[in-house]
């Protein structure tokens, strides 16, 4: 079977996760500040998150990065860790 007709997991993870609601593209946006409020939204608002708002957001950003791995272009990444320091300052963390 090839590998591109299969889905995977950390898709799969990213698109259905059982702690947060996710914006639709939220990790594809361009502005961290954007990023960083729509995670700390979809954390407070859930029901279902087994830790803090803060973990929760916060592992699901790092677990996005690590999983995109590669295949991430440089210029993603570098607003995706830009957007670690927005959810740190969105809640007081910084």
């Amino acid at each position: 079977m090839a590998r591109t007709a299969k889905k995977k997991w950390s898709q799969d993870v990213t698109e259905h996760s059982d702690a947060l609601d996710l914006e639709a593209n939220v990790f594809e946006q361009k502005d961290p500040r954007k990023i960083a409020h729509s995670l700390k939204q979809s954390a407070e608002h859930s029901d279902r998150r087994k830790s803090s708002p803060y973990r929760s957001a916060m592992s699901m950003l790092t677990f996005y990065i690590n999983r995109a791995g590669k295949n991430l272009p440089e210029a993603q990444k570098h607003i995706l860790e830009q957007a670690k320091g927005e959810l740190r300052r969105e809640f007081g963390r910084d």
